[in-house]
Parts: C-alpha cells; sequence; structure tokens
C-alpha cells in the first residue's frame, strides 16, 4: 500500500516535464502496481518486461521512493549542471520567435552546452523536436453513434453479409518522368528524377471484402456521382444476390446524391420482397475520420507498389498497372484487421480533445 505522500510524489515523476523517462517509468510501474495490476499486465501496459516490473517493485517495497534512484556507481559523475539539463528539456517546446523547433546546435547554443550533450539529453527523454505527425480531431457531433456503428461492423460482422470499405481514390497521375530510373543497388537506393511529364489522371472506385480481402475496383475519368453510382451497381452485379451489401464509405458530397439513393431505395425494396432484407445498407464514417475506413490501408499500399514510383507514358499505362496490381492482391487476397479497442481509442481522442481545448 502506498502512504498519500508517497502517491503524490509518484504522480509528480509520472507528469512532471522535468523527469527523465527512466525515473518517470519507475514511478509509474509503482503507481499501476499498486493499483492491484500484476508484473505481465504492467509490462505489456508500459511495453517492458515483467523482469524489470518485478526488479522496481522490490527495491520500492524495501527502501520506499529511495529505492527507486539508480545506485552509486564507480563512473565519472555528470558534468552538466542540472539547471542546464532541465532548461534543455523544459525549453524543447519553447522554439525562438523567429524558427519552428530547436535543432541541436541552436538548443546548444542558447544553453551553453554542446550539441552531443543536448541530442544525448533528448534521447534520454525520447524528446525528437525534428519530427512531427499530422492528426485532425473529428468535431461531428453524432462521433460516437458512428464510430460504434463501423467499429461494430469490424468486430462483429452480421451473417449473410458482405462488410465492404469503399472509397475512391482521386488523381492518380500518370508521371513521365524525364529519364530512366537508376535501379536499386548495394549502397545505394533506387532513384527517379525529380521532375516530369504529366500524361493525365484516373480515379480508382475501390471495395474491399473486410472478410474475405477481395477488392472490387473500377477506374474512372472522373468521380462524380453519376461515376460512384455506376460503382455501385458494378458491386451490386458481382456479389451474391441474396445478401446484405453493408458499405463503409465517407461523408462526399457524391455519396449522397439524390439520385444514388432513389436507386438504392429500389434496389431495398426489391431485396425486401425476395430475400426479407434491405441489399445495400450504407455506414457513413465520422466528418475528417476516413483512418477508420480500411480501405485506405489498400489505397496506401497500391500507391506504393503501383502508382507513386512508376513512370507512364499513358494514362492507359498506368491503369494497366493499377488492374495488374488489384488482379495479383485478389489471387492472394491480404484481409486487414481490425484489432484497437473502441474504448482505447475513444479514452484516446477524449485526451487529445483535452489538450486542444487547455484543460
Amino acid at each position: 500500500m502506498l502512504i498519500e505522500e508517497e502517491r503524490q510524489e509518484l504522480e509528480r515523476r509520472v507528469n512532471a516535464l522535468t523527469t527523465s523517462k527512466r525515473d518517470s517509468e519507475r514511478a509509474e510501474i509503482i503507481l499501476l502496481r499498486a493499483s492491484g495490476l500484476g508484473q505481465e499486465e504492467v509490462g505489456r501496459r508500459l511495453r517492458c518486461s515483467s523482469l524489470k516490473v518485478s526488479k522496481w517493485t522490490a527495491r520500492f517495497r524495501r527502501d520506499g521512493l529511495e529505492g527507486l534512484r539508480d545506485k552509486a556507481g564507480r563512473g565519472r559523475k555528470g558534468s552538466i549542471p542540472t539547471d542546464r539539463i532541465e532548461q534543455v528539456i523544459t525549453k524543447v517546446t519553447q522554439p525562438p520567435k523567429s524558427r519552428r523547433r530547436w535543432s541541436t546546435r541552436s538548443m546548444a547554443k542558447a544553453v551553453g552546452i554542446s550539441h552531443s550533450s543536448v541530442q544525448r539529453i533528448w534521447n534520454a527523454n525520447e524528446l525528437k523536436p525534428h519530427q512531427s505527425r499530422v492528426f485532425k480531431i473529428s468535431n461531428d457531433k453524432n462521433f460516437e453513434e458512428k464510430f460504434w456503428d463501423v467499429i461494430g461492423l469490424y468486430l462483429n460482422p452480421p451473417d449473410k453479409a458482405l462488410v465492404l470499405c469503399c472509397d475512391e481514390k482521386s488523381q492518380c497521375q500518370a508521371l513521365e518522368r524525364t529519364q530512366r530510373a537508376l535501379p536499386l543497388g548495394p549502397g545505394h537506393p533506387q532513384t527517379h528524377t525529380h521532375d516530369y511529364i504529366r500524361h493525365g489522371t484516373v480515379t480508382l472506385f475501390a471495395a474491399l471484402d473486410y472478410l474475405q480481402g477481395k477488392v472490387f475496383s473500377r477506374l474512372e475519368q472522373n468521380h462524380t456521382h453519376v461515376e460512384w453510382l455506376r460503382f455501385l451497381k458494378q458491386i451490386h452485379r458481382e456479389t451474391p444476390k441474396q445478401l446484405t451489401l453493408h458499405v463503409i464509405l465517407d461523408n462526399y458530397a457524391t455519396h449522397k446524391k439524390q439520385e444514388v439513393k432513389d436507386w438504392i431505395e429500389r434496389r431495398n425494396k426489391q431485396h425486401q420482397k425476395a430475400y426479407g432484407a434491405n441489399r445495400i445498407q450504407l455506414h457513413f464514417t465520422p466528418t475528417s475520420s476516413s483512418w477508420m475506413n480500411l480501405v485506405e490501408r489498400f489505397f496506401g499500399d497500391i500507391s506504393e507498389q503501383a502508382i507513386s514510383r512508376g513512370s507512364f507514358r499513358s494514362v492507359r499505362e498506368l491503369c494497366r498497372s493499377i488492374e495488374e496490381y488489384i488482379v495479383e492482391h485478389n489471387l492472394n487476397p491480404k484481409c486487414y484487421v481490425w484489432k484497437a479497442k473502441g474504448e482505447e481509442i475513444l479514452a484516446k481522442i477524449k485526451r487529445a480533445r483535452e489538450k486542444l481545448s487547455g484543460n
């Protein structure tokens, strides 16, 4: 059991920006163990070995907070004052007005230590100011309802139905490089010229069968509701007639055109009479949440493997490359399996919203 003073100090170490990654992890181990979690579970959560969890738990039981410190060694003591180390850690999120981020050399000059020392401090605390990631939090008022509607199809697919992840990859460019690419070799990556000749674009419509991994596809010059409706009719023809098609898609305007709604309504009425269920059931992802549609994973693969690294002298060549990739994929379909737990995703989104709101 933890006394209140120990709990407060451990929580301070976990949350303080000036605490090293090492000390923060040790404090979090003790807090999680005190909450009743076992060694294996704590190790999984913190992505460390159960041996490490056992070691620091035992030291804390024996020596309290003092047991979480490293034992004095015989090596040379650190020569950088503690206040300089704290400056390197705390200032990393406060670059000069004229810059968007610190470099090791600019930080070293500002703090008064070597750039290699700055790099070691950043590495020890897993600080990476040179990296950035793209994100967008959905503001959809019905976010959770749509979220569980889509996630439910992944986690518990309905019987006598197909779950199809649908979208269009527009503006696939047929780019012809001005010179022949240099091949991959030992110590030399594959290269291609930075300049190119444009030969036009094509739109790839795709529907990924979630359970089987097969892809239904169609290539079109445009991506209006006319082409989208043609693709829906193609899917209708190429799938077993008795099944309901649960179509996961985004909120693009062409997906909601009245002509599309009317056609779906007619198909559903016919299917209701014949089989007692709808033929096509649409499931819209929340706005700004394309990451929930697993066909985006397929688009990433086909872009890398068949489009972005190629050189095409015409749109026809590009279309042939896309079609060949899809044929090969369907001969040995790859399933993209949803494994993330819905509750954990929502908790992560909640934390992000709290940070954005300043709470």
